[in-house]
Formats: structure tokens, C-alpha cells, sequence
């Protein structure tokens, strides 16, 4: 869809919509966006991904001077090598202010492999046609991903800056009570504290540490938990608790699989 060409008919003021579809829009505005607390800027164009089933803010207020759109609908993927890895492809759950920024060399490889699939749509159908579409579909999105990592890197100042807020968030969150009266975090707390995505994030410290959100989080509770159990004369049981788990078994399980021992058997080789 060529979205320059397109008149919304609406109302004038923000409309929340949910659609079946997978959605991929290359967007060119008039202005600025405000998202959360910032204003980001789309004046060369940006990449949003939506995934079926989402809930999508329409802004009447801001003018698509060009772009593209392409929407899709899951039951494309099946039976394809898209379909099993669909998921593999994290932006469809990045928020909009995560957007892709992509240059005028890259929308142009972008656009061929739009001008393929399209081709495919008009011609007669074959028993390829549909393998086609979504081979050039998983073409496209490889490219996505590429440069997803280029952004990444060439805006490493605020990936970094990313990076220490959430270690500093980490660490805090660990040694103080949050840790006993609210249970262990889970990737969504530091996303919402650092007003990013869950998925955006545990991308960026993957790019920049080798780990998830996820991982960091086990990995520092672990190292607290090894302090516990050298260092005080607590239980087992009192340190699971200030650990945040509910059960003993549970942290048995979770500590003797990230260091090979049970937390009795650590404590007594130390």
C-alpha cells in the first residue's frame, strides 16, 4: 500500500485500533512524535512493526507525507520456513518509539523486495506463489534485523547509557527489601523503568552484553545467593526468602542449575 495515496476517513482525535494482520509500515511524517516522555523525530522515514492481535494508537493529528505498508495475515506462513520462525523476529513486539531508521539505500533494497512479493500478488497463481511471497517476505525482514543491529551500534552512546541504567537498576533492586517483599523481577519491571519494550531491551543487552534481561537478572541473583550462602549463618530456607522465592525447592532447583551444586552442598565446600 502506498500510504502518500491514502485519505484516512475518521474523526479528529486518537483512534485505538486491533488488527488480525502482521504490519509493516514505512513511515515519512510532518513533525515529531511524542511517545512516553521524548519526542523522536521520523522526518527520514521509519519502520514500525506490529504483530497480530495488538492494540495500535492512529494519531489523526500527524500527516504521512510518504511510505509504505504491508500487512499480511499469519495464515500466509504456514507450512513455510516462515512460519516456525516467525518469532525469531523480536521487533514485532518493540514499541513505536523503537522504530526502525533506516536510510535511503536501505528503504530502496527494502522496496525490491516489496516490488517482488507485489509481482507475485498480480500474476496467476501457482503452486510457488505463496513460497515465493514468503520467501521474499523472510527476505525482507532478514534485512530488518540487519539493520536493527546497525541501529544498535550507531546510537551506542544511548544503547550504553541503556546498559548502565539497567545494571544500576539491577544492583538496587537486589540489595535492598524490593527483593523479599516483592519476589524476584521479571523482564517487564525493567523494561517499564527504563520505557522500553521487553523484547527491545533484552535485544539491545544481548547486542552489547551476550546476555538477555533475563539472564542478567538469574545471573546477579545467583552471585547474591553464592554470598548468602558463604558468608551468614541463615538457613537455606531464610535465604530463599530473601532471595524472593516462595519455596525452598524452587530455589534448590533454580541454584543447582546455574552452578551445578544445591545450595546445601555449595555451603559445604566453602
Amino acid at each position: 500500500m502506498d500510504l502518500a495515496s491514502v485519505t484516512p476517513n475518521r474523526d479528529a482525535h486518537a483512534v485505538f485500533y486491533r488488527s488480525d494482520l502482521y504490519v509493516i509500515m514505512c513511515k515519512q511524517f510532518e513533525g515529531t512524535l511524542k511517545y512516553g516522555r521524548s519526542y523522536y523525530d521520523f522526518e527520514e522515514g521509519s519502520l514500525m512493526f506490529t504483530a497480530p492481535g495488538q492494540v495500535v494508537l492512529s494519531d489523526p493529528e500527524l500527516k504521512v507525507t510518504e511510505g509504505w505498508g504491508l500487512f499480511f495475515h499469519p495464515d500466509l506462513l504456514a507450512g513455510t520456513p516462515l512460519g516456525s520462525s516467525i518469532h525469531d523476529y523480536t521487533f514485532f513486539q518493540y514499541d513505536s518509539n523503537e522504530a526502525l531508521h533506516v536510510s535511503e539505500e536501505e528503504n530502496a533494497i527494502l522496496l525490491d523486495c516489496l516490488a517482488k512479493i507485489q509481482r507475485e500478488c498480480s500474476q496467476n497463481i501457482d503452486h510457488l506463489t505463496a513460497t515465493l511471497i514468503a520467501d521474499n517476505l523472510q527476505l525482507l525482514l532478514n534485512y530488518c534485523m540487519r539493520y536493527y543491529k546497525r541501529q544498535f551500534y550507531t546510537r551506542e552512546k544511548t544503547s550504553n547509557d541503556v546498559v548502565k541504567s539497567f545494571e544500576g537498576l539491577l544492583l538496587s533492586y537486589l540489595s535492598g527489601e524490593a527483593l523479599r517483599e516483592s519476589g524476584i523481577p521479571d523482564v517487564k519491571y525493567f523494561a517499564s523503568q527504563l520505557h522500553l519494550s521487553p523484547n527491545y531491551l533484552s535485544d539491545l543487552l544481548s547486542r552489547f552484553t551476550g546476555k538477555t534481561t533475563q539472564e542478567h537478572i538469574h545471573l546477579q541473583l545467583t552471585e547474591k545467593a553464592k554470598v548468602l550462602l558463604a558468608g551468614s549463618d541463615r538457613t537455606v530456607g531464610e535465604i530463599a526468602f530473601l532471595l524472593g522465592f516462595e519455596h525452598l525447592s524452587h530455589f534448590s532447583k533454580f541454584f543447582k542449575n546455574r552452578t551445578g551444586l544445591s545450595p546445601k552442598d555449595y555451603r559445604s565446600v566453602q
